[in-house]
């Protein structure tokens, strides 16, 4: 049998470096880490990459940005694409190490703004990252964007926890919403494809 392809690429898309020009290598305070990932969220739906999210890496103590991911589902094709595995991959990458929490940059953070999917609550876990920054954590996400985040375990957070994963939820939680119903709108309109495999529908 002949395969048709070996592997995949996964890259940023073009407008991120141009859109981090004036943010400086270090963002001290971790409520305008959030700030910056609502500002790259809202502007990846409507540059057409993909759905209203972004992540990025960071040290804790210093705010330097090591990564920053938003999602490239529907500019790739691919439907792992999301923001958090972009951020964490590109960390990883740029670090030299699978295990952020063994890379000598000091403890790192995701930043994401919402919680996890369940593909990405995975990805997170294991990253080693050691502090996961999110914007909110409950069903409004779904309700408004129409995502299926697929079946997340409601001691989530615990589970984190429990690895040595210190957990913070609820940082520009309104400012996240914001960005979710401007997409929304959007969605109704026509002009933009949630991606849910199946639609949501039962295999």
């Amino acid at each position: 049998m002949q395969l048709s392809s070996t592997g995949f690429a996964l890259d940023l898309p073009g407008w991120i470096d141009a859109a981090l020009d004036q943010v400086p290598p270090a963002v001290p305070d971790p409520t305008d880490r959030m700030r910056l990932v609502h500002t790259l969220a809202d502007r990846n739906w409507r540059e057409g990459n993909g759905g209203p999210f972004a992540a990025l890496v960071a040290e804790s103590a210093t705010g330097r940005i090591v990564s920053v991911g938003v999602n490239v589902v529907l500019a790739s094709g691919i439907s792992l694409a999301h923001a958090e595995v972009m951020a964490i991959g590109t960390a990883q990458a740029a670090l030299g190490h699978w295990d952020l929490s063994d890379t000598g940059a000091g403890s790192l953070e995701l930043v994401v703004n919402w919680r996890p999917c369940v593909q990405c609550y995975g990805a997170t876990l294991w990253s080693g990252v050691q502090r996961l920054v999110v914007a909110g954590s409950g069903p409004e996400l779904e309700s408004i964007t129409t995502f299926d985040e697929g079946p997340m375990h409601p001691d989530w957070d615990h589970q984190f926890r429990q690895r040595g994963i210190e957990v913070v939820d609820g940082v520009l939680r309104d400012e996240a919403l914001a960005v979710f119903s401007e997409y929304r709108r959007a969605v109704d309109t026509g002009a933009i494809t949630v991606y849910n495999a199946r639609n949501g529908a039962e295999a």
